[in-house]
């Protein structure tokens, strides 16, 4: 009989995680999800519950978790800045304490490891785009750091348990990521502005709307992170994962609401704390390594996510 490869997923349930355990069982991988539901949602993975080769289980990352497995993905931290400060504590236990915790139970199985950390550790980038071999502008005590530096300490982690250790690891930095199963309170622009146009309300601005990004669809995500997981386990890392295809907030707006067929006008707000100006990956080593890049454009990526939630509103009604 094939041996099943077992696959453990933190923060599985979230946006990401679901759909990263959904394309695990159809690649006939055991899988378990562990989530504490603090933005993850039993919802999102509540249509993989009948599969014989899926668990969930309701667990917190901070703590040690004992299980057997060969690999582990390990997704887990709010990603959003309503969420992760909500508790800036907590969001820095969740990737220092859940790095050490995940980075100990891949030493004790011998399981390969993936770290999903961001684009956030570039910072307020004065490099653009943005490459791996770029260090970084972040603030360390400002309001974003929570985030930033626990994802930045998190690479530290895994960086010094594969050279201390030996443990296996695969670090990938992720650009914004949408589509369906986003949390539609998670301050995002893309969830943001499309719940707004489709309630036909003033979608927000902040600033101008001149600050930059680069949006990929989560299944083009997911086929990166999935490749680079696959590797040879001499590829460490770090590994930009993106749309290079860059544009203005402001653009974003416009083509939501084009989209949707918005009443829906723009204000201003004035721009956050440490808000990063440009955002875009440089791929190069993505497209060396795996012949990997992007391939849904973003409109019509934008599509999909705009018919998910229409179905979530009119399901609410």
């Amino acid at each position: 009989m094939k041996t099943r490869k077992k696959v453990l997923v933190t923060g599985g349930a979230g946006f990401l995680g679901s759909h990263l355990c959904e394309l695990l069982l159809s690649r006939d991988c055991d899988v378990l999800c562990v989530d504490n539901f603090f933005t993850g949602q039993r919802a999102n993975v509540a249509h993989l519950m009948g599969s014989p080769y899926f668990e969930l289980m309701r667990h917190d990352v901070t703590f040690p978790l004992y299980v057997e497995v060969d690999e582990i993905y390990n997704l887990a931290c709010p990603a959003s800045p309503i969420h992760y400060q909500f508790d800036p504590v907590q969001t820095t236990k969740t990737s220092v304490h859940g790095a050490i915790n995940m980075l100990g139970l891949a030493k004790r199985t011998k399981a390969r490891i993936l770290q999903a950390s961001t684009s956030e550790v570039y910072g307020d980038p004065t490099v653009h785009p943005q490459t791996e071999d770029y260090r970084g502008n972040v603030n360390p005590i400002g309001p974003r750091a929570c985030y930033d530096e626990g994802k930045r300490c998190a690479e530290t982690l895994f960086f010094d348990y594969n050279r201390q250790f030996g443990v296996e690891i695969k670090v990938i930095r992720i650009f914004n990521t949408y589509g369906p199963r986003m949390h539609p309170n998670d301050g995002r622009v893309v969830s943001n502005f499309i719940i707004q146009a489709l309630k036909n309300e003033p979608i927000t601005l902040y600033g101008e709307g001149d600050q930059t990004r680069s949006f990929c669809y989560v299944d083009d995500l997911l086929a990166g992170m999935t490749a680079f997981m696959d590797t040879d386990a001499s590829e460490t890392g770090p590994m930009n994962l993106g749309n290079p295809h860059e544009i203005t907030i402001r653009e974003l707006a416009e083509t939501v609401i084009t989209l949707t067929g918005s009443k829906s006008t723009l204000i201003h707000r004035p721009l956050p704390e440490d808000d990063p100006r440009q955002r875009q990956p440089n791929i190069t080593k993505a497209r060396a390594l795996l012949g990997w890049e992007p391939k849904v454009p973003v409109v019509e990526g934008l599509k999909k996510t705009i018919a998910y939630f229409e179905g979530e509103l009119s399901a609410a009604k």
